[in-house]
C-alpha cells in the first residue's frame, strides 16, 4: 500500500521565461541535466533561478540502484564535444556555481574520470570566476581515475553514500559503502584544499542509529558538506517509500551534523545533492 504524500512535500509548479531560456540553452548544446533525468522536485525552481546540474556521459547508467529514475540501459557513445558545450552553457547561463554529475559508466576504462576533468578544464578556460562542483561515481575504487578528477581541481568533489550500509543490498546492490567512504578519504589525502561533500536519503527503511552512524563515518573521513533529503519513489517499480520523515527530524539531524563538525549541512525533505549547492561555499 502506498503511503499518502504529506503537505510539506507538495511543490508549487514554477516556470516562466527564464525557465524556458534555460531549456533552450540546454537543447542548443545537446546537454542533459540530472534535474530532468532524475525527475527532481526542485527542477523548475532551479531553472527559474538560471541554474541546472549538468549530467555528462549520456543518459544511460550501467548500475541498477532501485531508488533512481535515471535510465538503466546500454551505455551511449561518449560525446567528445560535451566538455566544450557544457562550458558554453555555463557561460550563456551566467552561472556563478556549476555542478557537473554523470551516470555511472563502468564500461569505460577510467569510469569517465578523464571526461570529468576535461569539463572542469573547459569551464576554467572561461576565466569567469565560476566555482565548480563535481558529483562523481565511485570509479570502481580506482585511485588513478579519481586522481584525474582531483588534479583538475574543482572546488567541491561530491560523492553520495545515498543510504545506510544495512540497506545497500536492496537499494544499491552494485555499490560498496566502504568504497564510497574510501573515495572521500582519498580526495582529502590527494588534495586537502578541495571541499568534499556527500549525501543520503531518508525514508528507505533506515533507523535513527543508522543515520547517526553514517554521519559519524563521513566525519571520520573529513567530509566537509552534508545533504539529507526525503526519498521519493519515481514509480511503483522502484524501491517503495517506507516513511515520510517529518521536517522536525530533518532539523534534528542538521543540528547533529553541525555538532559532529560538518562545515555545512542541508537537511530538509526537498533537499537534493545539488539544491542551492552554492550556499555551502558561502559559509
Amino acid at each position: 500500500m502506498q503511503i499518502r504524500k504529506p503537505d510539506w512535500l507538495k511543490v508549487k509548479i514554477r516556470g516562466g521565461e527564464i525557465s524556458g531560456e534555460v531549456k533552450d540553452i540546454l537543447k542548443r548544446y545537446s546537454l542533459n541535466t540530472v534535474c530532468r533525468e532524475a525527475n527532481c522536485p526542485n527542477r523548475m525552481e532551479c531553472f527559474s533561478s538560471r541554474t541546472a546540474t549538468f549530467m555528462i556521459l549520456g543518459k544511460n547508467c550501467t548500475r541498477n540502484c532501485t531508488f533512481c529514475n535515471v535510465t538503466k540501459a546500454g551505455p551511449e557513445q561518449v560525446d567528445e564535444s560535451e566538455p566544450f558545450n557544457v562550458a558554453q552553457a555555463v557561460d550563456k547561463l551566467e552561472l556563478k556555481h556549476a555542478v557537473i554529475t554523470s551516470v555511472t559508466r563502468d564500461d569505460l576504462e577510467d569510469g569517465g574520470a578523464s571526461h570529468f576533468a576535461r569539463v572542469v578544464g573547459e569551464i576554467k578556460k572561461l576565466k569567469k570566476n565560476v566555482t565548480i562542483e563535481v558529483l562523481i561515481p565511485d570509479f570502481r575504487g580506482d585511485k588513478i581515475s579519481l586522481k584525474k578528477v582531483v588534479d583538475a581541481r574543482p572546488d567541491v568533489i561530491n560523492h553520495n553514500v545515498e543510504t545506510t550500509p544495512r540497506l545497500y543490498k536492496e537499494v544499491r546492490p552494485m555499490a560498496v559503502y566502504s568504497r564510497s567512504l574510501e573515495l572521500l578519504d582519498r580526495v582529502k589525502i590527494m588534495d586537502s584544499s578541495i571541499l568534499t561533500k556527500s549525501g543520503f536519503m531518508l525514508g528507505l527503511g533506515e533507523k535513527r542509529e543508522d543515520v547517526i552512524q553514517v554521519m559519524e563515518d563521513l566525519r571520520t573521513v573529513n567530509c566537509d558538506i552534508l545533504t539529507i533529503g526525503q526519498y521519493l519513489a519515481p514509480s511503483l517499480k522502484h524501491h517503495p517509500v517506507v516513511e515520510y520523515v517529518h521536517p522536525r527530524i530533518f532539523e534534528e539531524y542538521r543540528e547533529i551534523g553541525l555538532k559532529l563538525g560538518f562545515k555545512y549541512v542541508a537537511s530538509s525533505p526537498l533537499v537534493r545533492s545539488s539544491y542551492h549547492a552554492e550556499e555551502a561555499l558561502k559559509n
